[in-house]
């Protein structure tokens, strides 16, 4: 097949000795959810279709592109263990499946994750013949339920609104790796600045590791190296590190110098070394100062994003290569911006890893549910978490949004539980990783229990800003015909960014039920005089940031500066000297 994933799939949390099983799968509809009475799980029954995984039925690069509904799908593949492998213990990753999925190995049911954007693996060595053929069985179903998280994938039986075709099953590598009798399962690195520190929490497998080894390389010298004793499973941890200069930080990770500091993590038992991770991180803290501005290693950080819902016409919520999210990250700072608020999804790990390395900041943003009761409650709370786990070690990420424009909470503007839901989201974020602020309810309908004010104006011009946007008048006010501050709730000075914006269409695309948020532009002229008009009402206003909507054209929405295939559709230089201009 041509359209390949055969790099190493978590590039933040690595091991040298991996097999992918990226490629070819044998695969099959299920309409009847009746495969495993046909016995589909035992993996002695063939399957009577070819996908080419990680890409999903309905879109081309999985070979198959079907755009109809079909809730339950099986994959069958097989593999076998290198003979320098079969003394080691095998993991089998995914990086991501949706929604509800079971795997088999050999027959033996080896793993249920549910939750449609996180990673899941499962030791899987006492299923494996180690020295023969292995074949691993996939069930993935994934209803159309606007209980469970969606994000941007439509629930009825086609797009409608900004909602586009979904994404079904596998939709992130899959890889076998290999390790010793006890293995790093997860780890956390917070970084911290003023003490010219990190630390975190180290977990492993099985908690037989008796020691574990920490090796730092800046510039490509070792810079420290700490042996610590291990506690079990969870391990908690913390380097210092001397200052690398003592006039000027130039160390510092920011998306002007994105330095990086790169981590072996080694498990030992009995000073025998049976496992090593390698990651790296960035020396740079994100708070909120005494005035009210989103800080960057104690300065001032304005925030230029883009609106990035990451689909791709060929392959959907998939991005089809490395290269293809190298491009976006680069021809969007080609634009003039700083960064992305990543919409509606948590993205592959190389979104953040190459954001980590080219001086990009991101906003991690939960996939919404639609439907509150406690099954979504419970869903959500669990898939956020997750993503959070994972979310947390990438220098990049400077902000967590776990609710969008009240979806999933649509009465939250008078609903107590609703409004307590919200708040219990603020406080877990923070409990996991108070590192980062949060944007509780990005939009409108807001709480106080939120560290950024993100406001959503899709405003045809920006004459107005400065007087629209007097912080006096935002516990009553209505930005986009919703109220910007939830019943019971007043502003306290927090941050405020325009996080939507913008949107403008071009007219000749607005045909054959595509559509922008704002009327179409006729000539690019119009286009540029326009978005300017807006710009110039942002710099006007005490913002701390914009963003604007969007990246790429997605399906029947059509307001993106490039088209589908992520190509320009704008002189990328006469932007950038329109969204630059603030600092």
């Amino acid at each position: 097949m041509n359209n390949l994933r055969n790099e190493y799939p978590r590039p933040q949390f690595k091991r040298d000795e991996w097999l992918t099983l990226n490629g070819e799968w044998e695969f099959a509809f299920d309409d009847n959810r009746d495969g495993e009475k046909r016995s589909l799980h035992t993996g002695k029954v063939a399957l009577d279709k070819v996908i080419n995984v990680p890409f999903t039925y309905q879109y081309p690069a999985s070979g198959i592109g079907d755009t109809t509904v079909h809730s339950t799908v099986w994959y069958r593949k097989s593999f076998t263990v290198d003979k320098k492998m079969q003394k080691q213990r095998a993991l089998l990753c995914f990086n991501a499946c949706d929604y509800e999925t079971d795997v088999w190995v050999n027959g033996y049911h080896a793993i249920k994750h549910v939750g449609g954007y996180t990673p899941f693996s499962a030791d899987i060595t006492q299923y494996l013949n180690k020295n023969g053929v292995n074949t691993v069985v996939v069930r993935c179903f994934d209803p159309a339920d606007p209980t469970i998280p969606r994000g941007k994938q439509s629930w009825r039986d086609k797009p409608f609104s900004c909602w586009y075709v979904p994404n079904t099953g596998i939709w992130q590598s899959v890889w076998v790796e290999f390790t010793g009798d006890d293995a790093v399962s997860a780890f956390s690195l917070t970084p911290d600045i003023d003490t010219c520190s990190f630390g975190g929490l180290i977990t492993t497998l099985y908690g037989k590791a008796d020691e574990i080894g920490l090796d730092v390389y800046y510039a490509g010298e070792k810079i420290k190296t700490q042996r610590i004793s291990a506690d079990g499973k969870y391990t908690r941890y913390n380097v210092s590190l001397m200052e690398l200069d003592f006039v000027d930080e130039k160390h510092y990770w920011s998306p002007e110098k994105p330095n990086l500091f790169y981590l072996d993590v080694s498990l030992y038992m009995g000073g025998k070394l049976v496992d090593s991770a390698h990651t790296r991180f960035g020396m740079r803290k994100v708070s909120i100062d005494n005035g009210g501005a989103v800080t960057l290693n104690n300065g001032k950080l304005y925030q230029r994003l883009i609106l990035d819902q990451g689909y791709w016409k060929e392959s959907g919520i998939t991005p089809p290569s490395v290269e293809a999210i190298r491009h976006d990250i680069e021809i969007a700072k080609a634009m003039g911006f700083n960064g992305a608020r990543k919409h509606q999804k948590f993205e592959d790990p190389y979104f953040y890893y190459l954001a980590d390395e080219l001086g990009y900041l991101t906003w991690c943003e939960m996939p919404s549910a639609y439907n509150f009761n406690p099954d979504m409650v419970y869903a959500q709370v669990k898939e956020w978490q997750e993503i959070i786990a994972v979310a947390r070690n990438f220098a990049s990420v400077v902000c967590y949004v776990p609710l969008n424009e009240s979806w999933g909470t649509r009465k939250i503007l008078v609903n107590d539980n609703q409004q307590d839901y919200a708040r219990a989201l603020y406080s877990l974020t923070h409990a996991i990783d108070g590192s980062r602020p949060v944007s509780t309810n990005d939009g409108w309908e807001c709480l106080g229990a939120t560290d950024i004010l993100g406001i959503h104006d899709y405003a045809y011009s920006g004459d107005d800003f400065k007087e629209k946007y007097d912080p006096e008048s935002f516990d009553t006010m209505y930005p986009q015909g919703r109220k910007l501050m939830a019943d019971g709730c007043s502003y306290r000075g927090q941050p405020v960014l325009l996080t939507e914006f913008g949107g403008i269409a071009m007219q000749s695309g607005c045909k054959d039920g595509n559509w922008g948020y704002n009327s179409g532009a006729k000539t690019h002229e119009e286009f540029y005089a326009r978005l300017e008009n807006l710009m110039n009402g942002i710099y006007e206003c005490d913002f701390c940031g914009y963003c604007y909507t969007q990246l790429t054209d997605v399906q029947q929405e059509i307001n993106g500066l490039l088209d589908e295939d992520h190509k320009p559709k704008f002189d990328n230089a006469k932007l950038k000297s329109i969204f630059e201009r603030k600092e």
